[in-house]
């Protein structure tokens, strides 16, 4: 089912309100945005909250040379709402329902990924915001809204018993991320499992991994973080410091780590953690390429390798997870006028562990 460009005028639309970034050095202010009416497979959905990501940032100041930033940008991938509309062809959602969307709104459908249900890596998929829009022109925009139309497929389903929907909004990004890895890498009870930092990705992995019944071993520069770490479901806390001691007893004895740290660090210490055939996934991004030893690598057949959020099918598994296992994302719940402050926080990392919106405060 391979997109096809369409031409905005022939589509019907309706205005709705969203807060947008004007340009890579203005703050978000109030805007007026279009969003298409839906259509036979699509799912409308009136917002009620967005979860701030890191990501949502570096777009807004246009930091990623890869992907540089149209303006104006409406951010926001963790998003939770409650469905208003459906077209004729939806079979899965009806009015009411909770439902939420994540990263993706649409990819070829064609492709070797897309088959295999990982829509994150096809090489046309659309991103929630700031992709061509191939229904009304321009880019798409994201959660920062008051309402969002997608098709159905890339729309899951929020578990009845997830009472705290603030709190899970940040799944459809911190979630997933560090879900993905660890189900790739089978982590399961008896594995031994370690987080290299402790923020809004790291306090995802620290549950997954303890619901999963790992031993969980978190790694972090802050101190002030062990008594949190070990609330999170962390069995051991080892503060990185100049004395590498508490590093050196947990030598070749791990079966995965999952480093979440976007700052500039060095990751040949962490690799040598790894047991035979051992696995570390990078799923923080940091503007300067790690150095990393052969050495460290080669001696144990050790792998460190990256993960990109995950498909539709394994989000909806991570939520199902989530519902079964009453796990929601630790957030601080703020109204939209108080994007811009979140922001400046998030960039200290002045945050317990995720923000959450409520687009109620956009009305």
């Amino acid at each position: 089912m391979t997109t096809t460009q369409f031409s905005s005028k022939s589509r019907s639309q309706y205005k709705a309100k969203a807060y947008a970034a004007a340009s890579a050095k203005s703050t978000l202010a109030p805007i007026t945005i279009s969003r298409r009416d839906p259509e036979e497979n699509d799912v409308q959905i009136e917002i009620l909250y967005c979860g701030i990501c890191h990501s949502d940032i570096h777009t807004v100041r246009s930091e990623w040379s890869a992907m540089p930033t149209v303006y104006p940008c409406v951010p926001g991938h963790e998003i939770v709402g409650r469905v208003t509309k459906v077209g004729p062809a939806v079979t899965k959602f009806k009015p009411g329902d909770i439902a939420a969307v994540g990263c993706l709104v649409d990819s070829d459908g064609d492709c070797e990924e897309c088959q295999d249900g990982l829509e994150q890596y096809c090489p046309h998929m659309t991103l929630t915001y700031n992709s061509p829009d191939v229904h009304l022109g321009g880019v798409t925009y994201g959660g920062y809204s008051d309402s969002i139309v997608v098709k159905e497929h890339f729309v899951l389903r929020v578990p009845s018993n997830l009472k705290n929907l603030a709190g899970a909004a940040p799944l459809l990004c911190a979630g997933i991320t560090t879900y993905s890895p660890m189900r790739h890498w089978g982590v399961t009870k008896g594995k031994k499992v370690g987080v290299v930092g402790l923020g809004g990705l790291g306090h995802m992995a620290i549950k997954f991994a303890h619901a999963f019944g790992a031993h969980v071993v978190v790694f972090t520069t802050s101190p002030n973080k062990k008594e949190d770490a070990l609330c999170l479901g962390a069995d051991e806390v080892v503060v990185i410091s100049r004395n590498t001691n508490e590093m050196s007893k947990h030598v070749n004895s791990f079966d995965f780590i999952l480093d979440a740290v976007s700052a500039e660090h060095d990751i040949n210490s962490y690799l040598q953690l790894l047991r035979r055939d051992g696995n570390m996934t990078l799923v923080g991004a940091p503007d300067k390429p790690h150095a990393v030893a052969a050495f460290s690598l080669i001696f144990k057949r050790r792998s460190l390798s990256g993960s990109l959020i995950g498909g539709i099918a394994e989000t909806q598994e991570m939520l199902d997870f989530c519902g079964k296992n009453n796990i929601t994302a630790d957030v601080e719940v703020i109204p939209i006028q108080k994007v811009n402050e979140a922001y400046e926080r998030l960039s200290r990392a002045d945050v317990k562990y995720r923000f959450s919106i409520d687009m109620a405060s956009l009305k």
